[in-house]
């Protein structure tokens, strides 16, 4: 799933970013001109991936929050068969899950952990297992390109400087 979303997000990229002009170049029309597009700036590219990492990271993100909240909401829920608690039942043994007195929620990473009388704990398979590598990937992502983007608008800047400011 997480890996057909990264495919998607890679195309979207490269089409977003390999659009080029395939008619013949004209002279430079004044730059006051009305219908005149203006001039790309430079690390635009970086700028919109990091843009749609930074969306996509916190998208991804609050999701994990949705399953984190559903898992509380179903561990607090009392009543017949809450014993016990029905986010610790997921892919674990029912001897395992037989001994959970008490959970615990960590929001950075996402975790809702599920800790047994002797003290160990272990996580509920509630939260899915993509969360918290994609959002750290796509925010390292969406970072690196925003880096990219300050870098490459200093070095048009300084060959701008250099050049006497053409």
């Amino acid at each position: 799933m997480i890996l057909l979303l990264l495919a998607l997000v890679a195309v979207v990229m490269a089409v977003l970013l390999g659009r080029r002009s395939t008619y013949p170049r004209c002279p430079a029309p004044e730059a006051g001109a009305p219908g005149v597009p203006a001039p790309r700036r430079p690390g635009a590219p970086f700028r919109v991936v990091a843009a749609v990492a930074g969306g996509a990271a916190a998208l991804l993100y609050a999701w994990g929050l949705v399953c984190v909240g559903f898992a509380v909401m179903e561990a607090e829920d009392g009543g017949t068969g809450s014993s016990p608690m029905r986010p610790c039942r997921t892919g674990v043994s029912p001897e395992l899950s037989g001994r959970v007195i008490d959970y615990s929620v960590s929001y950075l990473p996402l975790r809702f952990s599920c800790e047994t009388v002797d003290g160990e704990a272990y996580d509920s398979a509630d939260i899915p297992g993509y969360v918290n590598p994609g959002v750290a990937v796509l925010a390292l992502t969406a970072v690196a390109s925003a880096v990219g983007a300050g870098y490459a608008t200093e070095l048009r800047a300084r060959a701008a400087a250099r050049n006497g400011g053409r």
